[in-house]
Parts: C-alpha cells; sequence; structure tokens
C-alpha cells in the first residue's frame, strides 16, 4: 500500500510540476541525453564544435542572434550536412517588437531553368546532384542579413570561429565516412575532388576520422568577406553598412563571378546575373492557434504550414484521452497528416510566382473542421486527394477538375526485403537546426540546408552548391504551384517552428530530415502540450512517420500505408495498425534529431533539448 502511494504521489507531483512549469528531471530513467539548463543563454546545433561557437560568442557578449551567425558559420564549414553555397530559413523573435518575422534566405531557380529544359534532358525532375542542382547560393546573404539587422557584433567576430574550422579541424567520422561513401559522385566534379578526397589514389580517398581538414579556398573566401567589412569601417561606415559591403562582395562582386563560372563550366545555369539579382526577404509568418498556443511558420514556399493545417484539424480531437501512441492516436495522426500532406503536395509553392496558393483557405478552422469528416475511422485511406479551400476564401476552385485526377503517379518504393534502401536513405538524410535565445529574449529558430555531401564546389571558393533544385516539379498536373521557372524559389521541406504563449516565447524548436520534419515536429510539440513531456523527453520520445506523401526528393515516390514505428511499438498496437491497412516498417530511433528550448517563465529560466541522434549538442549558461 505504502509502495502505490509513493508512486501515485509522485505522479501527482509531475502534474503539480507541469502546470507551473517543466516536470522535474527524471534522468536518465527516461531519457539517453539530459536536459540543457541555462538563466542567461542556450546555443543548440547539430556538432559539439559548432555548439561551442555558439557558446564562444555568447562568452564575449553576443546575442542569439550573433551566437545563430557563429553556429550557422560553422556548420556550413563543417559539411553538417551543407555548405555555404545552401539555403537558410528562420524564424526570429523580437523582443524589441515583440513580434516573429520570417526570413527567407532560399536560393531560386537559375537563369535557364525551365521545365522544358530539364524534360530535353530526358528529365522528369530536375536532378539530385550536381552543377544543374543547384539554385543561388543563400545561406550565405541570409547570415549576413541576419547579423546585419539584429546582431550586435562584427562579421569578423561571428565568422572567427568559421575560420579557424576552415584553417583545419579534426573531421568526425560521419562526415568523413560521407565524403567516402559519395568519392565516386565527387571525381565527377574537380573542385570538390581537389577539396574532399585528401588522400587521391588510395584505398580510401576520404579523410580519416580525426583527419586535420583543411579548406584553404574557403578560408580565402571568408577572408575576402572579413576584408570587404574591415575597409567599409575604415571609410567610415557604421556596422550595417560594412556587413552589407561584404554581401554585396559575395553577390556582386569577385566571389559572385567565381561561383558563377565554376558553376558554369561544370555545366550548371547559374550566371552573375543571378547572383546579383537575387535578395533575402524578411516575411511575415503564418500563424494559428491551438489551444491557447501560437504556433509559427514559414510561408508556403517551404512545408510548414503543413503543421499549422494539421494542428487546425487535431485540436477538435481529445488526443491525450486516446493515449500516447495507441492505435487510435496513429490512426488519428496519420490520417490527419495525409489530408495536410495531401495540400501541401498540390498547393504549396512560392507565393512571388502565379498561381496565388490558397492559404487564408488552407488555414481556416472551418475548412480543417470540413477535412476531417472525410476520415475513416477504420482504415486507412490510401487515396486522399487535395482538399477544396477556395470557398473558404469566397472564390472558386480553378484546379477542382485536376484534382479529381490528381494522385494516379506511384513509383514502387519497396523491393523483396521491404522499403527501398535508396528512398529510405533520402527519406531520413537530414542536415542540421540551429536554435538560440538569450536573457534579454532574442530566440532563433533555423533550418539550414543545401551543398550536402556529395557536393559541387563552385570555382576555387570552397563554396559547396545547393541541390534544392529536385524539389521542383515538372508538370503542372503534379503540382501547378510548384513548377520550376527562373527566379523562382522551390518548395522546400525546411521549417523552423516557434510558439509563443501569454505573448512570450514558449517553444523554439526544428529537426532536420526532409519529408520527416513537419510530422515529427508536430508530435513533438504535442508531446509537451498535450502530454505534459519535458522538452528532452519529447525529442527522444518515440514516434512514428507517414510515407504516404510525395517525397520532395529524387523520383517524388510516394507509399499509401507507409508507416514506419519504433521497435518499441507494442505486438498488439502493430497488429491493430496492420488490420486498419497500414504497411508497418520499424526503426530504433524515430523522433529526431530535434533540437528544442523550452523558456520556463515560472523560474525565469530556459530548457535545452536535443535528441539522442547523432551529433547534436547543446550548451547553456
Amino acid at each position: 500500500m505504502k509502495i502505490k502511494l509513493l508512486v501515485f504521489s509522485l505522479a501527482m507531483a509531475g502534474t503539480y510540476f507541469q502546470s507551473f512549469g517543466q516536470a522535474f528531471n527524471n534522468f536518465p530513467v527516461t531519457t539517453q541525453k539530459p536536459p540543457l539548463h541555462g538563466k542567461h543563454w542556450m546555443a543548440i546545433t547539430g556538432k559539439p564544435l559548432a555548439a561551442t561557437a555558439g557558446a564562444m560568442i555568447f562568452s564575449k557578449g553576443g546575442n542569439a542572434i550573433d551566437a545563430s551567425c557563429a553556429m550557422l558559420a560553422s556548420t556550413c564549414t563543417m559539411w553538417d550536412v551543407l555548405s555555404w553555397g545552401g539555403e537558410t530559413q528562420a524564424l526570429i523573435y523580437n523582443p524589441k517588437t515583440k513580434k516573429v518575422i520570417a526570413l527567407n534566405a532560399m536560393g531560386v531557380a537559375p537563369t535557364g531553368a525551365t521545365a522544358d529544359f530539364f524534360k530535353n534532358k530526358g528529365m522528369k525532375y530536375p536532378p539530385e546532384y550536381g552543377p544543374l542542382a543547384a539554385t543561388t547560393p543563400g545561406t550565405a546573404g541570409g547570415l549576413m542579413t541576419m547579423l546585419a539587422e539584429y546582431g550586435t557584433m562584427s562579421l569578423k567576430e561571428v565568422l572567427a570561429p568559421a575560420m579557424q574550422l576552415a584553417e583545419g579541424y579534426p573531421i568526425e567520422a560521419q562526415t568523413a565516412n560521407s565524403i567516402e561513401r559519395g568519392k565516386e559522385k565527387i571525381k565527377e566534379w574537380p573542385y570538390s575532388k581537389k577539396v574532399f578526397l585528401t588522400h587521391p589514389g588510395e584505398k580510401r580517398e576520404a579523410p580519416d576520422a580525426g583527419e586535420i581538414f583543411v579548406q584553404k579556398e574557403l578560408l580565402a573566401t571568408l577572408q575576402k568577406l572579413v576584408d570587404t567589412e574591415a575597409q567599409a569601417l575604415k571609410k567610415g561606415k557604421n556596422r550595417k553598412e560594412a556587413i552589407y559591403a561584404a554581401y554585396d562582395r559575395f553577390y556582386k562582386g569577385d566571389i559572385a563571378k567565381e561561383i558563377a563560372r565554376g558553376c558554369q563550366e561544370q555545366g550548371g545555369l547559374i550566371t552573375e546575373q543571378d547572383m546579383a539579382s537575387w535578395k533575402v526577404k524578411i516575411e511575415e509568418p503564418l500563424v494559428t492557434n491551438y489551444k491557447g498556443i501560437d504556433v509559427y511558420k514559414m510561408q508556403p514556399w517551404t512545408q510548414g504550414p503543413v503543421m499549422l493545417q494539421a494542428l487546425n484539424m487535431l485540436e477538435n480531437f481529445d488526443l491525450k484521452a486516446m493515449g500516447y501512441n495507441s492505435s487510435r492516436y496513429v490512426h488519428t495522426m496519420y490520417q490527419v497528416m495525409n489530408l495536410a500532406f495531401a495540400d501541401r503536395d498540390f498547393y504549396y509553392g512560392d507565393p512571388a510566382f502565379a498561381p496565388e496558393e490558397p492559404m487564408k483557405g488552407l488555414l481556416s478552422k472551418e475548412y480543417a473542421k470540413q477535412r476531417i469528416k472525410q476520415i475513416n475511422w477504420e482504415k486507412n485511406d490510401p487515396k486522399v486527394l487535395p482538399g477544396d479551400p477556395y470557398p473558404f476564401e469566397g472564390k472558386t476552385n480553378p484546379f477542382a477538375d485536376q484534382i479529381k485526377t490528381w494522385g494516379t503517379k506511384q513509383v514502387s518504393l519497396r523491393n523483396e526485403h521491404g522499403l527501398n534502401d535508396k528512398f529510405m536513405e533520402e527519406f531520413t538524410a537530414g542536415t542540421t537546426s540551429v536554435e538560440a535565445a538569450d536573457e534579454e529574449g532574442w530566440v532563433v529558430s533555423i533550418t539550414p540546408s543545401g551543398g550536402w555531401v556529395p557536393a559541387c564546389i563552385a570555382g576555387n571558393t570552397g563554396v559547396g552548391l545547393s541541390q534544392r533544385m529536385q524539389s521542383f516539379v515538372l508538370d503542372a498536373k503534379e503540382n501547378p504551384f510548384n513548377v520550376v521557372e527562373p527566379g523562382k524559389r522551390p518548395r522546400v521541406t525546411l521549417t523552423p517552428s516557434m510558439a509563443l504563449k501569454d505573448g512570450k516565447p514558449f517553444l523554439s524548436f526544428a529537426k532536420q530530415a526532409g519529408d520527416e520534419q513537419d510530422q515529427l515536429l508536430l508530435q513533438f510539440f504535442l508531446n509537451i502540450v498535450e502530454f505534459g513531456m519535458t522538452v528532452q523527453e519529447a525529442t527522444e520520445a518515440p514516434s512514428f512517420k507517414t510515407l504516404q506523401m510525395y517525397a520532395s526528393f529524387g523520383e517524388h515516390e510516394k507509399d499509401p500505408g507507409g508507416l514506419i514505428l519504433n521497435d518499441n511499438m507494442p505486438d498488439w498496437t502493430r497488429k491493430e495498425l496492420s488490420r486498419m491497412g497500414y504497411r508497418n516498417s520499424y526503426q530504433p530511433r524515430t523522433s529526431g534529431p530535434i533540437n528544442a528550448i523550452y523558456f520556463d517563465w515560472i523560474h525565469g529560466s530556459m530548457w535545452g533539448g536535443s535528441s539522442n541522434h547523432g551529433e547534436d549538442y547543446g550548451i547553456g549558461w
């Protein structure tokens, strides 16, 4: 009796503390990694060395913007798994305005990148790798814009850790082995071969784990940016103007010229004018309210609104009563995600180009209620179609007839051994995320990407080019909003997240890994809001994944009924889900990598969470 009473008391204590802040730390009983704690600042990202770079900047008096820029620069330099020629998207909470803003530093399709261009080459989609896969570089401009507009430090100070890494750092096994696996592709591009294959002609041509990996060309490029800033300051320019002088050198000066030349030499399309014309955009984020919590996402050139649509539908259910990861819960979540992803696959695209995305209708609460009426509660619906949000904007759907025949394209994901290995590698592969916050109130959530190994390096710059062109479609029948055009941004998977409660930061969270992102971020958010988990518990808790959306990469495959469950899912739940028409696969870890910061306003502190996947790491103070 005493033991039972103690268990009940502990359970009630957890409920009590959870209602006022994060629950007591159960580590190591329920999590493999401890939560992070900080009063002054928090820095979390994909590599320990990069998190250390953020801590270095904080220790020198920088704010969360400065630190996040240092972490971004470091992860790019360390190929985690991205480069300086990739893309960056960020949500930033500004404590001075009490507003969340969105930074769009996604590159665009270059001159000549039309649907006919790729079709004439016999392609179904733009390629996965190489110079023709490249959008214009966005990360460098995004970093410098963030720093100039919201930071406090100089570009020289913020780039110092990355420049030290470029001088030479002990490369970790994950990246070194990725280079070795991709070496045949790397050999197709002379500038990549020169940088990556440090032991040419040997059995292992990639660097060894722990080897000091030197990037002279990249260091020279970063030095040019720092030198330009210094020259501008010497001429009397202020901090902001000096950073933008460096920005102009990257996009309009000798760096841009060499990127364009190196890209075209290897068969790519990026021109000097493409570089000069590209601009970072500061945008209004999209937002929905879930049970008193405002959740923010990027515009529909990302997949971010998927999570907002799903929350609008899920608020109509008592999720907690279903039980965490019960067959009823999994089925409800899967069907809701089916509906949201079908809308993503048809309606999302760059809002700067026609046709106009019906986002007002898609994010309508009434539209959400209409969508959930379509759910079959007995079994999976493998033929979910996009909905019709136009009436919720007072309009008629111009694509109504097209939707009736949508979704017939099928590419098999399965063989006699189960799911296709290549698809699963692409589905689960990721780059990194960056989370930072400070005691002044600045909060940053970034999901940068692009230029992953094997990357095509642009000339003698050390800058790896993006591979994001593959996320476009060539046929308007698939998605009339996401057909490739010069100057257009592809609809990407990258999706930083932020949530405010009572007008104050509540959660900042993001994860890598393509089409997994919003479905796992959704579950992470509900783990905290509905099931009372701590931020670390929520990053590690077993999740599940749907494969019923069209993949954003490669051949854009789809696996109706495909469901990835955690190895720990009970037999009876597995059998019940199989009976409901799901085709189950299993993984030992299914929740991440998620990086997150929870703001405990009761105690005036921050909790950091970082999944037990890979090398993601954080430091708090």
